[in-house]
């Protein structure tokens, strides 16, 4: 079959209505998924995946693709909202878009995350398309030292995402450390830190420690001063984001675009980390960096660009290696052998027309996300409106439903409360919410492929730099160093930088 034909017989599957129905459909649900706290991406794909299985192989496939990028976006709504991330990889979100909110700018908030959402996801989406076969061949140069030093490099992140103080954000990542080598020892199979319980053999869940630390301090402050929060309504404010936003935040956009197509073609990394790194290189270019954490709209842009960049470049190791980029993709796996196919090298010789199919269903599904996406945010932007006496309890019902909906486990709730009391104990420090959380995602990746690498090395060090891979990620993570030095030690200059910068934007 010639490249002609297999486009040919790709455009007729993928222009069906049934096509377009299971597309549109995938990111509805993908999005209202995402929008529950505690319902992640994964659990959305999850759930849908037995409902692929009486369907055509190319229906079946676009359904869950469609939720899939639906529920990346989805879970920026009640991130920028209520603060409480829908997915993982929203964390990020949370960090400028809930203050948004609290200065009634909700509506500008939730557009800017749905165009840099879409954008990105185009942009990943054609990367999947045009470099497949290179990023796939360049993925599997990674082995146990080339993922320590990546995440040697990605762990500098923390010091963009402290806010004022780097000594607060670096107690705030090891207090993430601590709590993250709770459980099973992943190398020897020893426990760790469980005290006797069961329960915490599989570590903490993270979904009940990312709801815990954003969500519930929030409830517990109004707690404490309901006087003073009581009545406070949120106003949406302007529903519709400027041109001159989108062109202000457009280089974040696309350089967040390009760190997920890269981070999402190495196998095990996820949008979370993605969206950080994105979030930390945005805040250090920008001339308005003091703003970051307080309600910068570029902040959120970047975010969403880096966790929906990763969304289209996971598929590549599964499309061209047969090898899943992410927990999400290794459920989509399933549906592809449900069918008989068999994703890899020989599906681009066998299965060209699926090939095609999906190529141009993914191209169509950032379209389509566009469009449900601004009727989404149409229908959930009321939430910004409701009085806090009102809103938190609500919130707090579903988060405690969300959490136990993940492993139907009250233990996971009693872990919700527990970090809920440790956040709000942090906001009273003022100790960072945020490298917690990226040490708390990063540190198991960390510690386990430095183990590997030194069982491969029999404890030589001298495999952690043992080919230009390794190399370049330690010149990024010397260089990331001396600029944070650099900040540290001249904090004046950089001020008065950004004061030159924004005289002359004027």
């Amino acid at each position: 079959m010639t490249f002609m034909d297999s486009l040919a017989a790709g455009l007729a599957l993928v222009l069906q209505w049934q096509s377009f129905a299971c597309l549109a459909g995938g990111v509805a649900i993908g999005v209202f998924a995402g929008a529950i706290p505690g319902m992640s991406a994964t659990m959305a794909v999850a759930l849908t995946l037995p409902f692929t299985f009486a369907m055509q192989p190319i229906f079946g496939i676009l359904l869950l693709l469609g939720v899939y990028k639906g529920g990346i976006f989805g879970g920026s709504i009640p991130a920028i909202l209520i603060r409480t991330p829908g997915t993982p990889a929203s964390s990020a979100t949370a960090l400028d878009g809930y203050p948004m909110a609290e200065k009634g700018e909700a509506g500008r908030a939730l557009g800017m995350a749905l165009y840099a959402s879409c954008i990105a996801d185009f942009i990943s989406n054609l990367s999947l398309i045009l470099i497949a076969g290179w990023l796939a061949s360049f993925a599997l140069n990674f082995g146990p030292p080339e993922f320590f030093t990546l995440i040697v490099f990605s762990l500098t992140i923390i010091a963009g995402v402290s806010g004022d103080s780097l000594l607060k954000g670096g107690v705030s990542a090891i207090l993430g450390l601590l709590l993250a080598t709770i459980g099973l020892d992943l190398v020897y199979g020893t426990n760790r830190f469980i005290f006797g319980s069961t329960d915490l053999m599989g570590g903490l869940n993270f979904i009940a420690v990312l709801i815990g630390l954003f969500a519930l301090p929030e409830i517990f402050s109004f707690i404490h001063r309901p006087k003073e929060l009581d009545g406070s309504v949120r106003r949406l404010g302007n529903d519709h984001i400027t041109f001159a936003d989108l062109r202000h935040s457009f280089k974040s956009i696309i350089r967040g675009s390009f760190i997920g197509v890269f981070l999402g073609s190495i196998p095990g990394i996820g949008a979370a980390p993605s969206a950080f790194l994105s979030y930390a290189e945005a805040r250090r270019n920008s001339p308005n960096k003091a703003n970051f954490g307080q309600g910068e709209i570029e902040g959120v842009a970047a975010s969403e660009a880096g966790n929906n960049g990763v969304a289209g470049s996971t598929l590549i190791p599964l499309l061209a290696l047969g090898v899943p980029g992410d927990v999400i993709t290794a459920i989509i796996i399933g549906a592809f052998m449900v069918h008989g196919l068999q994703p890899g090298p020989m599906m681009f010789t066998t299965n060209t027309d699926i090939i095609y199919a999906i190529f141009m269903g993914l191209v169509m599904s950032s379209l389509i996300l566009l469009v449900v996406g601004g009727v989404a945010i149409r229908g959930f932007r009321y939430i910004a409106d409701v009085p806090r006496s009102i809103l938190f309890p609500g919130v707090l019902v579903l988060c405690v439903f969300g959490v136990y909906a993940v492993n139907n486990a009250i233990f996971d709730v009693a872990v919700m409360f527990v970090m809920g009391a440790l956040g709000y104990a942090m906001a009273l420090f003022k100790l960072p919410p945020a490298p917690f959380v990226i040490a708390f995602i990063l540190g198991p990746l960390l510690e386990n492929n430095f183990r590997q690498a030194m069982l491969m090395s029999q404890g030589s060090l001298d495999i952690l730099a043992r080919g230009p891979i390794t190399w370049f990620f330690w010149a990024l993570t010397a260089l990331a160093i001396a600029l944070i030095v650099k900040g540290a030690l001249h904090p004046g200059e950089e001020v008065e930088q950004e004061v030159i910068a924004s005289k002359s934007a004027k």
